[in-house]
C-alpha cells in the first residue's frame, strides 16, 4: 500500500495511492490506515506534502563505507547517529531554502525508514515488525557549517533541510535496491543498500537501546558515495527503486524571502 499526505483545498489529509489517483482513507498512518474507496483526484491535481508527521528524525552518518572515504573520513566502528529537526522536514515539489549563511550546500539521497508502532529494546530478529514502510529521503547538508560546528546540529537542521517523499509504500524489501542522487538531469549518487555498513534489523536494535520510537517517526539509513553541491536554481531528484522519485527545486534565501 501506498500512504500519501496530500493537500486540496483544506488541511492536509491522509490518503492511499492507486494506480496514480489518490483514495481517501480512514484510520492511524502505518498502524491501521485504509482506503475508503473515494477518489480525491490523480496525483497530478492534488499538492502531495510529506507522507510522514515524525517526532523524531534520526539519521545515520557515513554508513556506507564509499561515502566515509570519500570525505576522507574514517570508517565508523559503531552507527554515527544524529538528529534533524521535525521542521526540517518538506515534502516533493518543496523549494530547499540555500541559507546566505553556507557556501556549499550538498543533497544526500537516502532510504527512509518509517516506524509503524512503538520500538524500545527492539531485538534485531524483530526489527522489521516496528517498521511500517519506506520511502525516500534527501539529508540536505551546508557542509561548511557542519564541519565548522564540529557537532553537526545547525549543518543538517535548517528548515528545508529534510525532504521526504513522495510516498510511503507499506509492502516493501529495502535490502538490495538502488538509492540515487540526479541534480538537473545528472546521476551523481548512484549505491544499493546491500552495501550498508549496517543493516537495517542492526540499525534498529542499536537505535531503539537508547530511545523509544514512535509511529510516524524517521530513520534515514545513510547515504552512498558522489556526493556533490548544489546552487540555487538546481533540481535535486532522489530515486530509491521502487520507491518513486523525490524532486525539489533549490532557491536562495533571499530570493525565497522576497517571493
Amino acid at each position: 500500500m501506498k500512504i500519501v499526505r496530500y493537500q486540496t483545498t483544506g488541511p492536509p489529509l491522509w490518503g492511499v495511492l492507486s494506480d496514480g489517483v489518490v483514495l481517501a482513507a480512514e484510520g492511524t498512518p502505518f498502524v491501521d490506515l485504509r482506503s475508503t474507496g473515494r477518489q480525491v483526484g490523480t496525483i497530478d491535481e492534488v499538492t502531495l506534502l510529506a507522507p510522514v508527521t515524525p517526532r523524531t528524525v534520526l539519521c545515520v552518518g557515513r554508513n556506507y563505507r564509499s561515502h566515509a572515504e570519500e570525505f576522507g573520513n574514517k570508517v565508523p566502528d559503531e552507527p554515527l547517529l544524529f538528529l534533524k529537526p521535525p521542521a526540517s522536514v518538506v515534502g516533493p515539489g518543496h523549494e530547499v531554502v540555500y541559507p546566505r549563511i553556507s557556501g556549499r550546500l550538498d543533497p544526500e539521497a537516502e532510504l527512509v525508514l518509517v516506524i509503524g508502532k512503538q520500538a524500545r529494546s527492539v531485538a534485531a530478529g524483530d526489527a522489521w515488525d516496528v517498521i511500517g514502510g519506506y520511502t525516500c529521503g534527501n539529508d540536505i547538508t551546508a557542509r561548511d557549517i557542519q564541519k565548522s560546528d564540529g557537532q553537526w546540529t545547525r549543518g543538517k537542521g535548517f528548515d528545508t533541510f529534510c525532504p521526504i517523499g513522495p510516498w510511503v509504500e507499506t509492502e516493501y524489501d529495502p535490502t538490495d535496491v538502488r538509492v540515487s542522487c540526479i541534480v538537473d538531469g545528472e546521476r551523481r549518487q548512484d549505491g544499493r543498500t546491500k552495501d550498508l555498513i549496517f543493516p537495517i534489523p542492526f540499525l534498529i536494535e542499536y537505535i531503539t537501546r537508547f530511545t523509544t520510537l514512535e509511529p510516524g517517526d524517521v530513520i534515514l539509513s545513510g547515504t552512498p558515495e558522489g556526493v556533490r553541491p548544489v546552487d540555487p536554481g538546481n533540481t535535486i531528484t532522489v530515486e530509491v527503486e521502487g520507491l518513486g522519485a523525490l524532486s525539489n527545486r533549490v532557491v536562495a534565501e533571499v530570493a525565497a524571502q522576497s517571493a
